[in-house]
């Protein structure tokens, strides 16, 4: 009864792991990718009044324009992008199905999509229920795990119609300046290939401004479709609440999907997201604690014996395990069972990052040092290579 590829798809490596965790007493989470903050509570406060004022309606499929003009007026501001509110905006539930829509409109089944490994989980998942053939871009942990544009274009000749691109990234936190992100578009420009570029971590870069991959010229932006929204930069991943910027024949066809299968975004989290863009204040403190985090994280899992590069971006460490010998999976049930620590195996973000774990340090300062109290007992009981 079920569809075949349905039934072959594996399930979130990341979700899988955490059924391990529940029910599990005391155990200090470095998994799941939330912020530990609570949204600002401007935001939380324009939800409540908007409820009490009786806002509980549908919105238009597009979303609300007050809330498209704001997108607008930010991208402008930060970035000297301009989207026009009424056709290159389109407002969605979460990132996720902004991606899932982007995937839909794009491709016929069998159309080839290149994805960047180690990958979000939902980057191969989604083409693949759309019936389309994954590529692997796979980078190296001697590269800081960033795109070598000779590698992108042999995989290029492939022939793929789109490529998905996330930085900063999850798991690695990789992220690119603009000459890095120059020589992409050098190589990706001499192909008829559409950018999918998620910059939902835009806000959590620490190593410079954010760059939009649209911003690079005007051929860019219109073969870029540029996914983004409010769950990790401004603590809201509760509200589910993201948003779509493209050239208009592509959001047209997107929001036909859309007003199918979701209709609109919740109104309450459209209100509430409208006030989250005057939040600066407020996500330039979360920032600033993520990377008092992030250095903490990098210098002490070096110390003890783990390898880990410096992130520029998101909240995630990605080290090294190989000189240990196990694979993610085992290294991380050894740790949760004996030391209550649970961390992502690598294996989840692609099958070459076995010797891999990530690490999320969206947590108090006080667990990430009983974390790694615990990691460190850990490893000193395991025999190195």
């Amino acid at each position: 009864m079920i569809a075949k590829h349905i039934e072959q798809l594996a399930p979130s490596g990341i979700r899988q792991f955490f059924d391990l965790v529940l029910g599990m007493q005391d155990v200090i989470s470095l998994g799941v990718g939330e912020p530990d903050f609570n949204a600002p509570w401007r935001v939380c406060e324009k939800a409540i009044t908007a409820l009490e004022a009786g806002y509980t309606s549908y919105t238009s499929n597009q979303g609300m324009l007050c809330l498209r003009r704001a997108l607008s007026e930010h991208f402008h501001k930060h970035y000297r992008l301009s989207y026009d509110p009424d056709s290159e905006i389109l407002v969605t539930t979460g990132v996720s199905e902004g991606l899932d829509l982007a995937v839909r409109a794009l491709l016929k089944p069998r159309d080839k999509i290149v994805v960047v490994s180690p990958h979000y989980v939902a980057y191969p998942a989604l083409p693949e229920i759309n019936s389309n053939r994954v590529i692997y871009l796979v980078t190296k942990e001697e590269e800081q795990f960033k795109i070598n544009p000779k590698a992108l274009d042999a995989l290029l000749k492939a022939g793929p119609k789109a490529i998905i691109i996330n930085y900063p990234c999850n798991p690695t936190g990789a992220s690119y300046n603009k000459e890095e992100l120059k020589e992409i578009w050098r190589v990706l420009k001499k192909k008829e290939i559409v950018v999918i570029s998620d910059e939902v971590y835009d806000e959590l870069s620490y190593e410079g401004k954010h760059l939009p991959f649209a911003a690079l010229d005007a051929q860019a932006k219109k073969r870029t479709i540029l996914l983004n929204g409010f769950s990790k930069g401004y603590a809201m991943t509760g509200f589910r609440s993201g948003y779509v910027c493209a050239d208009k024949k592509i959001v047209g066809a997107m929001t036909k999907i859309h007003s199918y299968s979701a209709l609109c975004s919740p109104i309450l989290s459209q209100i509430a997201s409208t006030e989250a863009l005057k939040a600066q204040k407020e996500v330039a403190y979360m920032r600033g604690e993520y990377k008092r985090r992030r250095d903490f994280m990098v210098k002490e899992l070096n110390r003890i014996g783990l390898d880990c590069h410096r992130p520029e971006g998101a909240f995630y460490c990605f080290p090294s395990i190989k000189r240990y010998g196990l694979k993610s999976l085992d290294f991380s049930r050894g740790l949760l069972f004996g030391h209550k620590i649970a961390v992502v195996p690598g294996s989840a973000f692609g099958k070459e990052f076995d010797y891999y774990l990530r690490m999320s340090y969206a947590n108090t300062f006080d667990n990430l040092k009983t974390a790694i109290v615990r990691i460190e007992k850990y490893i000193s009981g395991l025999k190195k290579r």
